[in-house]
């Protein structure tokens, strides 16, 4: 209660039981604990008094944070944590530098800014674990950590779909790799440490760039974690290495050698590497409710690239034109190879 403060910043460390609330008794009548202390308690139990990392939402600095500070330095007399890392609030897209209105995205840690077009359950929203039925865990995955940590996320289903179709560049190239070498990108063994994963380029102009773009995307993460610098630097390592495989014309088994390859599977590799990094290409995707329609419609697109091969063969470029483009139309994308035709949805 207000008036038992001794101090206008006291915090309650115990609250008094309400009506049909879970209580236990105590020398102050049956309560509980406050939200501060049991989060203290908790933190203490199970990683000591001091521990490496706390994290949690910007708008949790004040009070929790800080209280949470205050009762357990005063308990212990130790560091409570070495680190503080305060992420950003999601905000619908529509909130975020609206022109000719309100403007919800203001400088970096600008809490008030924030919270106005915060998304959370408390404000109504559905619960996050909602999306997995549309996108892949890790196109969400994707989605997050391209906006730094302590940025304000900008929301919309859009802007999902906009990284869902960022990633098809990436397992594009891995169907391509397994083309192109006769091996699956996701049994490239990655190292799990740094130094395991440096490599001596020599005069290779490829692993040179690779090289480089492992360093810059080491250094970005090193910056207070910036994911988005480090998944930016992802995107030039599958385009040079999709440009080596044209340029050496890779897909092509007479111009192949060995030397070639394995410049190739090095780039793969520290491609893996980075992005276990982050938690992605860890395992192939599949999209989300795959079922038996989902099964039906690779069929049904199977059999439009076999009737569009058939027609080439017969120089029937009119209905060959016709298949691509009414495809297109839906959204699915063909592509033509040495190996032969593939699609993609999106």
């Amino acid at each position: 209660m207000a008036q038992r403060k001794r101090n206008a910043a006291d915090f309650a460390l115990w609250k008094s039981a309400k009506p049909g609330e879970p209580s236990w008794e105590s020398p102050w009548g049956p309560g509980r604990p406050g939200w501060h202390i049991e989060c203290s308690a908790m933190s203490r139990a199970l990683l000591g008094d001091t521990f490496d990392i706390h994290g949690g939402g910007l708008d949790l600095v004040f009070p929790h944070h800080e209280n949470e500070i205050a009762q357990s330095e005063s308990a212990t007399g130790k560091p409570y944590a070495k680190y503080w890392m305060h992420n950003g609030l999601m905000q619908a897209s529509d909130e975020l530098g609206k022109v000719g209105g309100r403007q919800t995205r203001a400088r970096e840690g600008d809490l008030a800014s924030q919270e106005e077009g915060k998304i959370s359950k408390s404000k109504g929203s559905s619960a996050f674990s909602e999306m997995l039925q549309n996108f892949s865990g890790e196109t969400i995955r994707f989605f997050l950590l391209s906006t730094h940590y302590r940025r304000p996320i900008d929301f919309s289903e859009g802007r999902i779909q906009e990284v869902e179709t960022g990633l098809e560049t990436f397992y594009r190239f891995f169907k391509r790799f397994e083309r192109v070498t006769g091996e699956s990108f996701y049994s490239l063994p990655a190292a799990t440490l740094r130094r395991d994963g440096e490599f001596a380029p020599g005069d290779d102009p490829l692993l040179k760039t690779v090289a480089e773009l492992r360093a810059r995307f080491l250094e970005a993460m090193d910056d207070d974690f910036n994911s988005g610098g480090g998944i930016g630097a992802l995107f030039d390592l599958v385009r040079i290495l999709n440009k080596y495989v044209d340029e050496q014309h890779l897909e092509q088994p007479a111009k192949q050698d060995a030397q070639k390859l394995a410049a190739l599977r090095q780039g793969a590799t520290t491609l893996r590497e980075l992005g276990l990094t982050l938690g992605i290409f860890r395992t192939p995707v599949e999209a989300p409710g795959s079922d038996q329609g989902s099964e039906l419609v690779g069929k049904l697109l199977e059999l439009f690239v076999a009737i569009r091969t058939e027609a080439r063969k017969n120089k029937d470029f009119a209905m060959a034109d016709r298949i691509r483009n009414g495809l297109a139309q839906l959204g699915v994308t063909l592509e033509d190879r040495p190996g032969g035709t593939e699609w993609t949805i999106g």
